[in-house]
C-alpha cells in the first residue's frame, strides 16, 4: 500500500456508483432485497465484492435499536467446560443473525465489573454470563437497564434476569456419595480456588461429614497444577485412596504424577474430574468425571435471549440443566 494514500474505508455511496443505482437503491438492495429486482440485487452485490463494501452495523443499530449482538462473558478460553456452551451459542445466535462478542474475565471480580460497563457502552442485545456476575453494583446497574441476560454454569434463587445452570454443591454432594459407595475413607480434594470449585469443595465435605485433605491452586487449572495437588496431598495423607478434582485439567495431572510414583490407577490411587473434557475418555485410564450438558446449557441461553428480543413470552427464567457421574477406567 501506498503509505502516502491513507486507507479509506469502501461506503454505500462506493456501491452505488459501481452497481450503477442510486444510493438508496443500493441500500434497499442490502437491507430489504424484496423491494428491488433480481437484477439489481445481483449488480449491487458484484459491486459489494469490488469494492470490498461492510455495512456499518453501529449506524444501522442506531436506527433500529438493535446492535445484532451478544455479549458473553467466560472465566478463560482456556477452560474445556466452557467451549461446548461457547460454540453452541455461537451457532443458535448466528442462525438468528446474532453475532457473538466474547470476553475474558480472567476469574477477576474488578475485571469482570470493568469487561460488564465496556460490553455494555456497546449496547448489545443480551448479555450471557458464565457464572454468576458478583459484584453488586454490577448486578443493580444491569437489572437497572434491562438488557437480557442470562447467567449461566451456576444456581442462585435471586439471579439478575435468567439463568441456566446446576448445583455445585449438589456435584460435590453427588461425588462424595460414589466414593461412599465405593469404599474409601482416605480421600483428598484437589481444587481450584475459584467461586465455583470452592462450591463443590464444599458440597463433597458437606456430605463427607468431616474435613478432608486438600490442595487449593489458582484458577485456571492445568496439568502441572494437577501434579503439584496430588504431591501435597499424599503429603498430608501418605495412604490416600482417591482424589476429586475440580476439573479434568487437574484431574489429568493427578493421574500423571500417580503414574510417574509407580502409583497403579485405580488400584492404588483412584481420580475422579469434573467437566467431561473431550480428552477425558481418550485417556490412559479413562477419566471418571462429572457431565454437564454445555451445548444444552448454550442453546438455551440463547433461545432466552433471542426470544426476550422478540418480545415473546420465555417461560420459566430458570432452567436447572442437572448433571451425571460418567464412571470410567480411573475409578475401577
Amino acid at each position: 500500500m501506498n503509505a502516502s494514500r491513507p486507507f479509506k474505508t469502501p461506503t454505500l455511496a462506493d456501491v452505488a456508483r459501481v452497481a450503477g443505482v442510486s444510493p438508496i437503491t443500493a441500500s434497499r438492495a442490502l437491507a430489504n432485497p424484496g423491494l428491488v429486482s433480481e437484477k439489481t440485487i445481483a449488480r449491487v452485490r458484484e459491486a459489494v465484492e469490488a469494492t470490498g463494501y461492510i455495512p456499518n452495523m453501529l449506524a444501522g443499530g442506531l436506527k433500529s435499536t438493535r446492535s445484532m449482538t451478544v455479549a458473553c462473558l467466560v472465566p478463560a478460553i482456556s477452560v474445556a467446560q466452557f467451549l461446548p456452551t461457547v460454540q453452541a451459542l455461537t451457532d443458535a445466535l448466528a442462525a438468528a443473525g446474532y453475532q457473538l462478542v466474547l470476553g475474558q474475565t480472567g476469574y477477576d471480580h474488578a475485571r469482570e465489573d470493568a469487561l460488564i460497563d465496556t460490553m455494555v457502552a456497546r449496547r448489545p442485545d443480551g448479555i450471557v454470563v458464565a457464572g454468576l456476575v458478583h459484584s453488586t453494583a454490577a448486578r443493580q446497574k444491569l437489572h437497572r437497564l434491562g438488557i437480557p441476560l442470562v447467567e449461566t454454569w451456576d444456581l442462585t434463587e435471586q439471579p439478575i434476569d435468567m439463568l441456566v445452570g446446576f448445583s455445585h454443591q449438589q456435584v460435590g454432594a453427588a461425588v462424595a456419595a460414589f466414593f461412599r459407595r465405593k469404599g474409601w475413607e482416605r480421600v483428598g480434594i484437589a481444587t481450584g480456588d475459584d467461586h465455583r470449585a470452592s462450591l463443590r469443595r464444599q458440597g463433597f465435605t458437606g456430605a463427607w461429614g468431616r474435613e478432608v485433605p486438600v490442595a487449593v491452586g489458582p484458577a485456571p487449572s492445568n496439568m502441572a497444577l494437577g501434579r503439584q495437588a496430588l504431591s501435597r496431598l499424599i503429603e498430608q495423607e501418605p495412604r490416600l485412596q482417591a482424589v476429586y478434582c475440580s476439573s479434568d485439567q487437574l484431574a489429568q495431572g493427578v493421574v500423571t504424577e500417580a503414574l510417574s510414583r509407580g502409583l497403579r490407577v485405580p488400584e492404588d490411587l483412584a481420580v475422579c474430574g469434573f467437566g467431561d473434557a473431550a480428552f477425558a475418555s481418550q485417556m490412559e485410564p479413562s477419566l471418571t468425571t462429572v457431565q454437564v450438558d454445555g451445548a444444552a446449557i448454550g442453546e438455551r441461553a440463547a433461545a432466552l435471549i433471542i426470544g426476550r428480543c422478540k418480545g415473546e413470552d420465555v417461560g420459566e427464567s430458570v432452567t436447572d440443566v442437572g448433571f451425571r457421574i460418567v464412571e470410567r477406567a480411573s475409578t475401577g
